[in-house]
């Protein structure tokens, strides 16, 4: 019995090694990965979805030194109603955040990367007005993290797939 599992940890093993999977972040904070993140600066972004936007950004990137890229991002946030009442009020609404993100090298403005990211949150409205703006707010919060991690997971694989200029 324990000649078969020692076989199988063997195989296991032997096919994990040979699948080509590297680690995103290679090197922890002093990376090349975590080192080029360091050196891209987000441009202002407009609005109250703009600013939590920037900041999530600006929290994961954690720029350290002269920038060397800078990520220029357009937001569409949108609020829809998707449930009526019998007295055609909104019972729940739908927030969609969607950005569309450029990856700009500053030396000589070639975009590097173009792309987009988003997602999407269900909210209950409920008869308290303050309690319904409370959760459109909260939702803004929530989707701007996470459409910031796309982004980032975004710049980070260009960065890991991309090879250094001299």
């Amino acid at each position: 019995m324990n000649r078969r599992i020692a076989l199988a940890l063997a195989l296991t093993s032997a096919a994990l090694s040979g699948c080509g999977l590297h680690p995103l972040y290679a090197g922890g904070g002093s990376g090349a990965v975590a080192t080029a993140l360091g050196q891209v600066e987000v441009a202002p972004i407009e609005g109250k979805s703009g600013w939590l936007m920037a900041t999530a950004l600006r929290d994961r990137l954690q720029a350290s030194g002269t920038p060397l890229y800078r990520l220029d991002i357009r937001l569409d946030d949108q609020i829809s109603g998707l449930g009526v009442r019998r007295d055609d009020s909104v019972s729940r609404e739908r927030r969609v955040l969607r950005a569309r993100y450029q990856l700009v090298r500053l030396s000589d403005g070639t975009v590097l990367v173009d792309a987009t990211a988003g997602s999407d949150a269900g909210i209950d409205v409920v008869r308290s007005e303050y309690a319904t703006i409370a959760a459109e707010n909260t939702a803004l919060e929530r989707l701007s993290t996470i459409v910031a991690d796309q982004i980032v997971a975004r710049v980070a694989l260009y960065v890991q797939r991309t090879p250094a200029r001299p």
